[in-house]
């Protein structure tokens, strides 16, 4: 079946087009050929043997099979014609990560074994320096499944109360207690794990004691308070469900001298209205390329800033020998993470303590610079202690770096601006897809664990490969019902491509990319593409969808990004998504996975 669509040359000249409808690439009729009857049916029988060889599923048995088939509506009961068996391997009952797995991962470990879906200055609607702060991009956050939301916290214009927003900045303030009740309300809405409230204390002695007061009354009992020492060991998530926890550094003797240099400005001037500015890649489908980590430098990191400055997550050091007798107790119990950074540099700062546990900041220029010298030591401390990995403060647009250089020293906490839009996001989006989508991924177990030798991994190591993956893009389909029919060109059907590619260690990662179909709502590609793995226990699957334009950039056509180590082998349906992260309705490219 066919159409015809029309598209306008000029005010007297048009131009027609076929539009296609979907058909089967020739490797699945090739397919259907062999796993069918003389009928041309595929039955029960001969679908459950396409799912043991072609899919992989060892385990699929024929009444699940049956169960396929009755599922779709067609004409024959008894088995798949061609047109159902395609039909059956586009939905979205056959998707590339299995929904029914839902949490797998072990949760019974500490929280130092996994890494956590983590927010950066969560409470922003746009840049780090003119817009509003608000309750609603937190809720946002919590609704995709973030676990980690940041707060900074500031005394009110009358110092009576306690504020939310990026200090020395522009940004609009919101109250700490809407923001906590938000917390509270929508904690638990995509999942069931804790959700770690970090602060950023700007706070004398007397308002620290109110927001203690604060979070006690608004959490209640779900609030994990385990005293004001430092815990030995951090408990598990499973032990932690449906709680909330507070991590900050403990409170100091205010320092009455900072109190002009830490006041954030109230208002505005006058006929300055920069909240209008537009957040990175509002401007820019794609964004910025993710940066490499090949080589041990980011060219992008590089700027004037002191890579020295802890860029004011971290005013006072653990080592300071200020007096204590002002501080807030009811505040220090809250505490269940303690943070901080002990005097002496980086080598002070990755020690080990045996008889406690604690949370380290760094940017990630701190943590690029550290891992060129430290790699090893950074991993021995996140074996029990956790780190946190926040954008440098030069990202005044909100956007994100490369969240691999964490991941891969086994940064737990690896801190992004959520607002925004781009590639490096959607590594975060994709990573987040494993286990279930709750927020809590378990990290592998040699970031966990020293080798037989007592070996820590070293992720500057040149590592064997451990697995290839093949990846065929056939074909996609959808998006001539969820864009305008001169969404992509004016003045004929779009010429799609893909990019495919692998994001992890430096030796891993890899862009490719398909030739483009002219002039096709329904592109066929019919192209394979092999990578080879050296760590796939930290791979993530890079799918883009692009517009081919001769004159001007290329149009965004959508995006996903999926977890290689939670990948279904076999023919899938794999959805699209904006680049904003929502799914689009009928968008999916039908792909091939293999491992070998």
């Amino acid at each position: 079946m066919s159409s015809k669509q029309t598209y306008s040359v000029c005010f007297c000249c048009r131009r027609r087009f076929k539009l296609a409808a979907a058909e089967a690439p020739p490797e699945i009729k090739s397919l259907f050929g062999k796993y069918s009857d003389d009928n041309e049916l595929m039955t029960a029988s001969h679908l459950q043997k396409f799912m043991v060889e072609v899919q992989c599923q060892q385990n699929a048995t024929e009444e699940e099979a049956q169960a396929i088939i009755d599922s779709l509506k067609h004409f024959h009961r008894k088995g798949l014609n061609l047109d159902a068996f395609f039909k059956y391997l586009f939905s979205d009952s056959n998707l590339p990560l299995l929904p029914s797995l839902g949490v797998h991962h072990d949760m019974n470990l500490p929280l130092s074994h996994y890494f956590i879906y983590t927010g950066h200055n969560s409470y922003l609607t746009g840049n780090q320096l003119s817009s509003d702060c608000s309750d609603i991009p937190i809720i946002k956050a919590l609704e995709r499944g973030v676990r980690v939301i940041e707060l900074d916290i500031w005394p009110n214009a009358s110092k009576d109360n306690i504020d939310v927003l990026h200090g020395r900045t522009l940004t609009t303030p919101v109250e700490l207690i809407r923001c906590l009740n938000s917390i509270k309300e929508h904690a638990f809405v995509a999942s069931e794990y804790p959700v770690v409230i970090t602060l950023e204390d700007h706070l004398t002695p007397d308002l620290q004691a109110k927001v203690a007061e604060m979070v006690a009354q608004t959490f209640g009992e779900i609030l994990f308070s385990p005293g004001s020492e430092a815990l030995k060991e951090f408990p598990s998530p499973e032990s932690l469900k449906r709680r909330i926890i507070i991590s900050t550094k403990p409170p100091k003797e205010y320092l009455e001298a900072k109190d002009k240099v830490d006041d954030p400005p109230q208002e505005k001037a006058s006929g300055d209205n920069p909240k209008q500015r537009k957040v990175s890649g509002d401007d820019e489908a794609w964004g910025k390329e993710v940066p490499s980590l090949k080589g041990g430098t980011i060219a992008d990191y590089k700027d004037n800033e002191d890579e020295e400055n802890f860029d004011g997550e971290e005013d006072l050091e653990e080592g300071d020998k200020s007096s204590h007798h002002n501080e807030a107790s009811e505040y220090r119990r809250l505490i269940a993470i303690h943070a901080g950074k002990p005097k002496g540099g980086i080598t002070e700062c990755l020690k080990v303590d045996p008889e406690k546990v604690t949370r380290l900041s760094l940017s990630e220029q701190q943590l690029e610079k550290a891992a060129m010298t430290y790699g090893k030591e950074i991993v021995r401390f996140t074996q029990r202690n956790i780190l946190r990995v926040y954008p440098k403060g030069t990202r005044i647009d909100s956007s994100n770096y490369n969240p691999l250089i964490g991941w891969m020293h086994g940064a737990q906490m690896v801190a992004f601006n959520m607002q925004g839009y781009g590639r490096s996001l959607w590594l975060m989006y994709g990573m987040f897809k494993a286990n279930g989508g709750c927020g809590y991924v378990k990290k592998p177990d040699f970031l966990l664990k020293n080798g037989p030798n007592g070996e820590i991994f070293d992720p500057k190591a040149k590592l064997p490969v451990k697995t290839t993956l093949k990846v065929t893009v056939y074909m996609g389909e959808g998006w001539y019902y969820d864009f305008k029919h001169t969404h992509f060109d004016q003045y004929s059907p779009p010429d799609f491509y893909t990019r495919v590619g692998i994001a992890g260690v430096p030796d891993d990662t890899v862009m490719r990319r398909t030739k483009a179909i002219e002039d096709n709502w329904v592109p066929s590609w019919n192209e394979t593409f092999e990578f080879p793995l050296t760590v796939p226990e930290l791979s993530l699957l890079r799918i883009e969808v692009h517009e081919y334009d001769m004159s001007e950039k290329d149009d965004f056509g959508g995006q996903s990004c999926l977890p290689v180590w939670e990948l279904r082998s076999g023919i899938r349906a794999v959805p699209l998504y904006s680049r904003k992260g929502d799914k689009y309705n009928t968008v999916k490219l039908l792909m091939r996975f293999e491992f070998y």
